[in-house]
């Protein structure tokens, strides 16, 4: 069958598999399992609609559930003299292996033996941005480009630390990294800047992974078309989520990097599933294991994730129909 990869942010569909659970695991378990998912990345327990407006604060960050989902939305950063005071927390190796290396386990434990948890860790720039925000950032990188660098090996340091706990316990076959670096017309940087600042720091942070034959998936919405090479060449073996708005044309991915890249997603999660009918979605995902499963090499899901406008009705349909016509051979 075609590996399907998704993740569920959507009340409805919990509501649905894990009526009344609150432990947000076993929930996840309900819903991924119910669903027929074989691979996800992270768990939810998505807000409920009693839950909207609600205000919450941790440290100097304040977050806020607008449209089922919680948002930052108060940062201290408020000039570019603020962010020098920006920090980001490097777990010692003792911290890593005897607390998050057992919660992981726990986790891929739990979900097996039917769906396989992926770890990971994010490579940096996305983390630091949002919690700077975009503007001061992007202000930051040609103002104070030695503070960007400072923070964004800070990061680097960090998440080396979880990917070496992760190569060298051997949690997962795969593992998941991540940066949202583009918007849908292209990258959010320069290909150029990408290259000298961010694509090093990728490669480091996977360098141990990749020594022990761990294979990497690497997410970031929008289009990567021009950095897709770059990707290859620093170790990522997979790509996900293939935003099909943004240009990340299943068939193009397919010609042009299939025999190289592990295909992750493709079906749109922004329009199609939470809007278009279930004959509407029928349709494009039999074109989608049409032009990318054969030979291979294709996980089948969302173009990012379920999100919590898409009808419950919409998101039975997507996977049924992943279900009905996702076998080998492909027959479409």
């Amino acid at each position: 069958k075609v590996p399907v990869w998704d993740l569920i942010d959507n009340r409805a569909v919990y509501e649905y598999f894990a009526p009344g659970e609150k432990d947000r695991l076993k929930a996840s378990v309900k819903v991924y399992e119910g669903l027929g998912i074989d691979l996800c990345r992270g768990i939810t327990l998505p807000p409920s609609e009693g839950d909207e407006g609600k205000l919450s604060r941790a440290g100097e960050f304040g977050y806020a559930v607008e449209g089922q989902t919680v948002w930052l939305a108060e940062r201290p950063y408020k000039k570019l003299e603020d962010i020098k005071g920006y920090r980001c927390y490097i777990p010692s190796r003792e911290e890593v292996m005897d607390g998050w290396v057992p919660e992981m386990r726990r986790w891929i434990e739990t979900f097996a033996p039917k769906v396989m948890f992926v770890p990971g860790c994010g490579v940096g720039l996305d983390a630091a941005r949002h919690a700077i925000g975009f503007e001061l950032f992007t202000y930051a990188i040609y103002d104070m480009p030695d503070e960007i660098d400072r923070i964004l090996t800070e990061h680097m340091e960090a998440s080396r630390r979880y990917s070496e706990a992760m190569a060298e316990c051997r949690l997962s076959p795969l593992a998941f990294t991540w940066d949202d670096i583009a918007f849908k017309s292209g990258t959010m940087y320069s290909p150029r800047w990408l290259r000298e600042n961010w694509l090093p720091r990728l490669q480091y942070i996977i360098e141990p992974l990749k020594k022990a034959g761990i294979k990497v998936i690497f997410h970031s919405d929008g289009n990567l078309l021009e950095i897709v090479d770059d990707l290859i060449s620093v170790g990522v073996d997979g790509l996900n989520p293939l935003e099909q708005l943004a240009g990340m044309d299943l068939e193009l991915l397919k010609s042009r990097w299939g025999d190289k890249l592990i295909l992750v997603g493709g079906i749109d999660c922004s329009q199609l599933l939470p809007l278009g009918t279930p004959e509407e979605i029928r349709e494009k995902v039999k074109w989608a294991l049409k032009v990318a499963a054969p030979g291979g090499g294709f996980f089948i899901g969302s173009s990012s994730e379920i999100v919590p406008s898409t009808p419950l009705e919409n998101v039975l349909t997507f996977y049924e129909t992943i279900k009905e016509f996702g076998k080998y051979p492909i027959n479409l």
